[in-house]
């Protein structure tokens, strides 16, 4: 299976890049390694000194700087070598180690592992509930053994909540709610709307609906190329007004490590004027949805990987639902962008980028 390459992919929460220790990381089966120079910007290069191929992420931080652990050349912010402890000091033309554009924003940092030369006319997707500067955030991050269009298909189809999840975030009204779907500019939107569910009460606690009371329930995902979704949750008490309506937003970030695991990236944002209560439940969002993803999404995700091993996915002709139609147009157009991509080279890259940039509304159902 192909990647993507010119499209922005989470690399690391920008926490965990941090100053003076080199960061690594498998990114579309490429060994990359991050650190942060004398400012304090990510930079991003493959993790192999072309000297004798030892892994730069296993050295130092100088002077801005990333020195290999193996002969001491160091390489600095553009890939080239900047210091040579050797004989006269002379540095090797040839002695340059490739580098990704990045951006950080988000809380996160991001890698153009395509054509360094297209990566600025492409603009990050929005997430605006993730401004530290206007909301609340907490996020957290699972590896999974599986191919990152099957997080991407279990994403975009939470009926599986009612099966996977019955003790946690499920109820026997998922599989009979109302379900619509569409797609726009490679977008796709899948819009989940229970009537009087009797929710968990994790669930009901974290939108305070009273214990015992059913509510409404709306689960809005938004999939956008190359693997990035926003999960809106919309509750209120069955029969409240409409202004009693609470809402959760989430950030799901897909990142393969290779073709057969994935890194998961998952961020929460609240108002920050909603003060100590919003800061407390955006970490109590993460931490409640940490055991659920870890301990029965991943499980069933690497048990399909598991039984496609190496196959195609169409190769093992799969019986579709109605409910699988968002997973299926989000797979079509990544077949699509992809095929685009290979085919086209730099004659047709701009083509390729205009179907990959897309308006990213927060919103849904407008």
């Amino acid at each position: 299976m192909a990647f993507l390459h010119n499209a922005w992919y989470v690399a690391a929460f920008s926490k965990e890049v941090t100053a003076g220790s080199p960061f690594s990381r498998t990114l579309l089966d490429r060994p990359v390694v991050l650190y942060r120079d004398e400012h304090g910007a990510v930079v991003a290069l493959d993790d192999r000194c072309p000297h004798r191929f030892a892994p730069l992420s296993h050295g130092r931080v100088i002077d801005g700087a990333l020195e290999c652990p193996y002969h001491g050349l160091r390489f600095g912010a553009t890939g080239n070598c900047v210091f040579n402890p050797h004989g006269d000091g002379k540095l090797p033309s040839a002695a340059a180690v490739r580098r990704y554009p990045t951006r950080e924003r988000y809380g996160a940092v991001w890698i153009w592992p395509g054509k360094p030369e297209l990566a600025d006319r492409v603009p990050l997707r929005d997430f605006p509930f993730l401004d530290p500067d206007h909301y609340f955030t907490s996020e957290g991050y699972l590896l999974t053994q599986a191919n990152y269009q099957l997080s991407a298909d279990n994403l975009l189809d939470l009926s599986h909540f009612q099966y996977l999840h019955p003790n946690t975030l499920g109820s026997d009204a998922m599989a009979r709610a109302t379900l619509r779907h569409a797609d726009d500019n490679d977008k796709v939107w899948v819009c989940r709307q229970t009537s009087a569910e009797l929710l968990q009460p994790f669930v009901a606690q974290a939108f305070n609906v009273a214990p015992g009371k059913r509510a409404d329930r709306g689960l809005d995902v938004r999939w956008e190329p190359p693997g990035l979704l926003t999960i809106i949750v919309r509750v209120r008490e069955t029969d409240a007004p409409l202004e009693a309506t609470r809402v959760g937003i989430s950030a799901h970030w897909l990142t393969p490590e290779t073709e057969a695991s994935t890194h998961y990236f998952f961020a929460f944002g609240l108002p920050r004027e909603m003060g100590e209560a919003g800061a407390a439940l955006v970490q109590n969002s993460v931490e409640g949805l940490m055991a659920p993803f870890r301990d029965e999404d991943l499980p069933m995700l690497e048990a399909q990987q598991r039984a496609i091993g190496a196959r195609e996915f169409w190769a093992m002709r799969p019986v579709m639902l109605s409910i699988d139609a968002g997973a299926i147009r989000a797979r079509r157009i990544m077949e699509r962008l992809i095929a685009n991509e290979s085919a086209a080279g730099d004659a047709g890259v701009s083509d390729v980028l205009q179907r990959v940039v897309v308006r990213a509304d927060v919103e849904v159902g407008q």
